[in-house]
């Protein structure tokens, strides 16, 4: 998910009576909710479409959810005592507990993982020790009903915590609430699922993604692979069912061969739904069809140099 959401959820569970636990603990809930994505400092020393393959992967893993918050909490720690050395510590902080910093962020970084398993973009949960991808297809990568909701619930329990009042509950409701939310868009992406296997009658060995939508959370766009290697969509509705199942592209080939390069390497590494294209100027990019944007050439593209494509049928 994006970083706002990680950042609302952790400072849900602060508004939520964690934040009492000790000193600093915002910072160790909502940093932590975020730690995990140090991973996007790979885009310094990897070129292309690199960044792909590793992304989501080591620092997502349980090594790195342990790592990670002892090292946040030793930081906010140290921090704490500098600020002390120096005179400017905030008299109104609650005294520093290190276990409990420790736990904080640990229970921050535990989210992260969470959320981000929820996507089609897919995450290794167990990097190093498995480097298969999992993937939840519930939530858009970025899903603004979740955004008003726990943005409204974080100020509302600011404000009231502020006037003296009851600031608890509402972060507790509205963590409740999101719950609810993501099990539900859970269970409207297996009726996708299903009622699109019942509609085209695929067989139990095709390959079929449901595809959460941004805004629209109640429709999903099925991308399926047909038997010659084109990858079709379709928008499904709770209301009306599957729509007519449409090409992605027109302009779909098949290599004769790939020469691997490490970019190349990534993106098949990463990509559920590879497929080949002929774009305007008559090279041949690798796509994966559960981010297919003609006008986004580069930011889920792997260039194929000096590649013959044979043209597959589109329809």
């Amino acid at each position: 998910m994006d970083n706002l959401t990680h950042s609302l959820v952790g400072a849900l569970l602060g508004q939520a009576g964690l934040k009492r636990k000790t000193g600093l603990a915002m910072p160790a809930l909502i940093i932590g909710a975020n730690l995990p994505d140090v991973d996007a400092a790979c885009f310094f020393w990897l070129d292309g479409a690199e960044h792909l393959g590793f992304r989501r992967g080591i620092t997502h893993g349980p090594p790195a959810l342990v790592l990670l918050p002892l090292i946040l909490a030793g930081l906010l720690w140290g921090f704490d005592r500098w600020q002390a050395k120096r005179g400017k510590r905030p008299e109104s902080r609650l005294p520093v507990s290190f276990k409990w910093l420790y736990l904080l962020s640990f229970i921050g970084c535990l989210t992260h993982p969470a959320l981000d398993w929820l996507n089609v973009y897919g995450i290794r949960l167990l990097e190093p020790f498995s480097s298969r991808w999992s993937y939840g297809d519930t939530l858009f990568i970025i899903d603004v009903w979740l955004w008003a909701l726990m943005g409204v619930a974080t100020w509302f329990s600011l404000r009231r915590e502020k006037r003296s009042g009851e600031w608890k509950r509402p972060a507790r409701l509205a963590i409740a609430a999101a719950l609810i939310y993501i099990a539900l868009n859970g269970a409207f992406s297996n009726i996708a699922w299903r009622g699109s296997h019942s509609h085209y009658a695929f067989g139990a060995d095709a390959e079929v993604i449901v595809s959460p939508l941004p805004i629209a959370f109640w429709q999903r766009e099925v991308i399926v692979r047909k038997p010659e290697g084109v990858w079709q969509s379709a928008i499904y509705t709770f209301a009306q069912g599957t729509t007519r199942l449409k090409p992605l592209s027109t302009s779909v080939c098949e290599p004769e061969t790939i020469t691997r390069n490490s970019e190349i390497d990534a993106f098949l590494f990463w990509s559920r739904a590879p497929f080949a294209e002929r774009i305007e100027d008559g090279s041949i990019v690798l796509r994966d069809a559960r981010f297919y944007d003609p006008r986004a050439r580069d930011r889920f593209t792997a260039a194929l140099p000096d590649v013959k494509c044979e043209e597959l049928p589109a329809r």
